[in-house]
């Protein structure tokens, strides 16, 4: 892992950037940038080691943010549902944070799988169609609807910032992340406790490339190797797997049959061609029956004991 490094992490109390941001923090001075609208956000972060900056990446200046880091990790992303917020926190956000850390030896972008046009079950390479495959979920969940198209505008914005800054940069092209601290799994497991039915797509098994948060903390010093400029893509994700699958070995751990609804108003089918990041970083280690079976040892071992 890095050492003795100024890095700035964008995100650092959610799913994926928290446990990163604790671990850096051991060895590392870490800065936590976020809206941090809730005083416990604060000590939550204050008590890994993390000094936070209560910065909104769509609305404020940066004046107060240092601009001396030598590793940037960006994991901010704006669910407001609102095309304008959405577009100036994830596109815009990406742009100003660039400009005020160009001095840095490399920037890492958070980008999603949810960029790809979907295309149901081809391994999307990394120069395949971009798409909407988030505006499924207008109609029931309207926070997600401006998903797909801001994280590509993201990216764009962090290809151009690259260009215009000489600012080494690599976007990583996250897919199911999990682990102890949460993920879609996790949702689905919860799913699963109250008796309701998870959803999957109708253009049967919904497979992905889930990787847990060990392996995202472990491939990150890579990942910044490889930033470039013009900007290095890559795809970000462990061996795939079927919800259909992890839902099923959920049920064996806990002993909860899992109830499955067959819809065409869910994600399809998002599997990625990992060969770039395997050359670049190598392959996630954890396995996915491992690494759940600890995400419920984690989150309910109550459960774990019963199963």
């Amino acid at each position: 892992m890095l050492r003795n490094e100024k890095i700035l992490v964008t995100g650092p109390t959610s799913q994926v950037a928290f446990p990163l941001a604790r671990e850096l923090a051991r060895d590392n001075d870490v800065y936590g940038l976020a809206r941090l609208s809730r005083a416990e956000d604060v000590e939550r972060l204050a008590a890994i080691g993390v000094k936070p900056l209560k910065v909104d990446l769509a609305s404020d200046r940066l004046d107060a943010v240092p601009d001396d880091f030598t590793y940037v990790l960006n994991f901010a992303v704006t669910k407001a549902g609102r095309w304008g917020a959405d577009l100036d926190g994830n596109a815009g956000g990406v742009g100003f944070l660039m400009e005020h850390c160009r001095r840095a030896t490399a920037f890492l972008h958070c980008s999603s799988t949810a960029v790809y046009q979907p295309d149901g079950h081809h391994a999307f390479r990394e120069d395949d169609p971009l798409g909407d495959n988030h505006r499924v979920f207008e109609a029931f969940m309207p926070f997600m609807q401006t998903y797909s198209i801001s994280k590509i505008a993201a990216e764009a914005m962090a290809r151009f910032g690259a260009r215009r800054w000489e600012l080494p940069t690599t976007i990583a092209r996250l897919d199911v992340p999990y682990g102890d601290n949460g993920g879609w799994p996790a949702i689905h497991l919860d799913l699963m406790l109250a008796g309701i039915p998870v959803p999957v797509h109708t253009d049967a098994p919904s497979r992905f490339n889930p990787i847990h948060e060990d392996d995202i903390i472990a491939t990150i010093p890579g990942l910044l190797a490889a930033a470039a400029v013009p900007a290095t893509v890559v795809n970000w994700g462990g061996e795939p797997a079927t919800i259909e699958e992890w839902c099923a070995y959920l049920g064996e751990l806990t002993g909860i049959e899992p109830q499955l609804m067959s819809t065409d108003q869910t994600i399809e089918s998002v599997t990625v061609d990992l060969t770039r990041m395997h050359e670049l970083v190598g392959p996630a280690k954890v396995d996915l029956r491992d690494g759940l079976r600890r995400m419920v040892a984690a989150r309910h071992p109550e459960l774990l004991a019963t199963g």
